[in-house]
């Protein structure tokens, strides 16, 4: 077995901690955490419960400069993830980056230029790229069984007053920076093309302050395949998260844990028939399709989930392998918050019904 990755953690909130921290845990024979940075001593304090034995700094030039440190995860605040990545870099360690990696190609293009330099040294956590429903209906996707996928929907809606920082656009809040790189990310694996064209808009619903929360986004691929995107704080009955159309049948799922399937019986020819303009019963048609409906808990074959990023993670540092995250993937999916970005945001939450 090859040897532990040694990692720090450069911010230790909410992903730092309470992802970062807890997702290395389950593979302790390939991580071990031995330092954490924090401008907070609370957060430190809290931190030093789940990992006792380890460093904890309140400068990161201390972390950095620590040369037991090989990787570096940064989880700082979302503007300042670049700057801090190509910080650790420079002084010589590895990095995962979490995202957004940046709402800007021009930064991007900094990190990037950075890891071409010295390849294997770089990686971008969009770990939501191996959750178990995503992976589970890309497969049933390629296997053919809806026919060709014409239309998609993906929905993350909730409603909440939020009030933290992420509701705040000078501190990169809103919708598009924090759950956007991910259901970006999803809509582009699932477009299986290059975009065509992108139509968005933004409002602010129910948040506090003046980052919008309601994001509605709408790719069409250059194969016309069209990926409907919509995240919401402002939504009070939740739509489906999953809806996915093909010429053959239909999938649909409201949890994340069950997908509900209608398609045509594969084994029963589908008839062959034209239309009749002169047809005596008006619309209908000779023949129905052979439906076949499925009800399954999600559990894909390659028993993915979100964690997996760090197997595949130390597979790339120890092994050699290709990272899955590429870093054109993810510089497609910054090009695209970056031009959603450039539209108005609505400020529907201060009109007067």
């Amino acid at each position: 077995m090859a040897e532990k990755i040694k990692v720090g953690i450069l911010g230790l909130g909410r992903a730092g901690r309470g992802m970062h921290m807890s997702e290395m845990g389950r593979y302790p024979e390939k991580f071990e955490i031995v330092a954490g940075c924090d401008i907070d001593p609370d957060q430190i304090e809290t931190a030093k419960k789940v990992t006792p034995n380890a460093r904890y700094y309140t400068d990161m030039k201390q972390l950095f400069a620590d040369p037991e440190v090989e990787l570096v995860t940064v989880a700082t605040r979302s503007l300042d993830h670049v700057n801090h990545a190509l910080m650790a870099f420079e002084a010589g360690k590895k990095v995962l980056c979490e995202k957004p990696v940046t709402s800007s190609v021009a930064e991007f293009d900094r990190l990037w230029a950075a890891e071409k330099s010295r390849p294997g040294s770089i990686f971008i956590r969009h770990n939501r790229r191996f959750e178990a429903a995503f992976t589970q209906i890309r497969d049933i996707i390629a296997s053919g069984k809806l026919g060709w996928v014409y239309e998609i929907k993906l929905a993350r809606n909730s409603f909440q007053w939020r009030a933290d920082w992420q509701t705040f656009k000078e501190f990169g809040g809103g919708q598009l920076l924090n759950w956007g790189p991910h259901i970006i990310d999803h809509s582009l694996r699932f477009l299986e093309s290059p975009v065509k064209s992108v139509w968005s808009n933004l409002k602010l619903v129910a948040a506090r302050a003046d980052a919008e929360d309601h994001i509605k986004i709408v790719f069409e691929g250059e194969n016309g395949r069209i990926v409907d995107m919509e995240i919401s704080g402002g939504v009070a009955l939740d739509d489906p998260v999953y809806v996915i159309h093909g010429t053959r049948g239909s999938l649909v799922s409201y949890d994340e844990q069950r997908l509900k399937l209608k398609y045509m019986n594969p084994a029963v020819p589908i008839p062959d028939f034209k239309s009749d303009p002169g047809n005596p019963k008006g619309y209908g048609a000779p023949a129905k399709p052979a439906w076949v409906e499925d009800d399954l808990q999600v559990a894909p074959a390659n028993g993915n989930d979100t964690y997996v990023i760090w197997r595949e993670l130390y597979a790339a540092i120890r092994e050699g392998k290709p990272f899955p995250i590429k870093f054109e993937e993810a510089r497609e999916v910054v090009r695209v918050t970056e031009l959603v970005r450039q539209g108005a945001i609505d400020n529907v939450r201060d009109r007067k019904f």
